[in-house]
This record gives structure tokens, sequence and C-alpha cells, in this order.
């Protein structure tokens, strides 16, 4: 456990192209980030245990917990332990009568109890090796702002369409004289002639 790292949840994203959604995971005290894909019900287990919504009914998380204190075991940290093939591994750990027992669980749903036990969440250095993301190192050291190019010179058709606007524009007036709240006689509509009688 001394080689663990201690990390925190730092957002529960939404990916619009899947249902699925990326719980990202800040290691204390370091700019390093780990994240997650989980399911939506699992996302959404753990932003209500972050937002601390009441719920009228225990949910399955709240259940699992609950069966835990029943049966005098404290929850005492959970762990990602592993990733394999795009697989996070996570463990639960439990404090029974002074013995420590290990639970296998998936990340998400150790994460989730993890919030509602109130528990730090530990990650295995090779696991964050391997999956974490370090803002720095991932922007190039050369990095500065974009180069300003010369815009791609309009086609015939461009062209053609970009003409109509700059007539109609031509046609527009907007300085015309006169006061707002009292227009002059130019500045009203023209109205209709009524034809001269012959």
């Amino acid at each position: 456990m001394n080689n663990m790292i201690e990390v925190q949840i730092d957002s529960v994203r939404v990916h619009l192209m899947t249902p699925n959604r990326l719980v990202v995971l800040k290691q204390v005290n370091a700019e390093r980030y780990l994240p997650i894909w989980v399911g939506p019900y699992e996302a959404e287990a753990i932003t209500i245990a972050l937002q601390e919504v009441e719920m009228s009914r225990p949910l399955t998380h709240d259940l699992l917990k609950n069966v835990f204190n029943v049966l005098n075991a404290r929850i005492v940290r959970v762990e990602v332990v592993k990733l394999e093939n795009d697989t996070y591994f996570g463990t639960i750990v439990a404090d029974v009568s002074g013995g420590e027992v290990r639970v296998d669980s998936r990340s998400s749903d150790a994460i989730a109890l993890a919030v509602r036990a109130h528990v730090p969440i530990l990650v295995h250095p090779s696991v964050m090796e391997q999956a974490s993301i370090t803002p720095e190192q991932d922007m190039p050291e050369d990095a500065g702002e974009p180069e300003k190019s010369e815009p791609a010179p309009l086609t015939k058709e461009g062209v053609e369409r970009l003409s109509v606007f700059e007539n109609f524009l031509e046609k527009l007036d907007f300085d015309k004289p006169g006061n707002a709240d009292d227009p002059s006689e130019e500045d009203k509509p023209d109205k209709p002639k009524k034809p001269k009688k012959k």
C-alpha cells in the first residue's frame, strides 16, 4: 500500500457520441490525471454521491455500504490495481474484526462506494504509468500562438455569391439625416403616388 498513489475525483464527463461517461481522477498534490470510462448508471451513482443527493430508498451502492456496516466490516479504502485490455480492475479493502479483507470489484463500483464511505481512492503506480495524462507533458514544448495564414483565395463560384451580398449592402443607407424621434420627410418611407386624373 505504501507505493500506491492517492487520487480524488476531478470530474464526471459526458461523451456525446456514446452512452458511456468518463470519470477523471486527479492525483493528490500533482497535476496528473487518470481517465476511466464507466457506464451511465455507474456515473450517475458517483454523481449522486458527490452532490449528496438524498434518495428515498437506497441505491445499489448505498445497499452495499449498508451490508458492510451490518456485518461490522469497515471499508478502509478502494484501489485501482490493474489495467488489462483497456479494463480497469478495482478492489474494495475492508477491516473485519481487525483483519484486512479484499473484495474484487469493478473500478467504477469501487469509486461509487468510496464516495459514499468517504474513504481514500488509491491507484497502483503501474496503472498511472500506463494510462495517466500530464497536461504539461502532453503539450508540445514549442507550442505558442498558432501561425496566422492568409485566407485561401475564393473560387469563381464564391466570388459570385459574395457579390450578391456586396450589391445588397451597397443599396443600404446607414447614414440618413434626421432625428430618430422626429423623422424628416426624406426619412419617411415613400408613399404610393395617386394616379393623376385625366
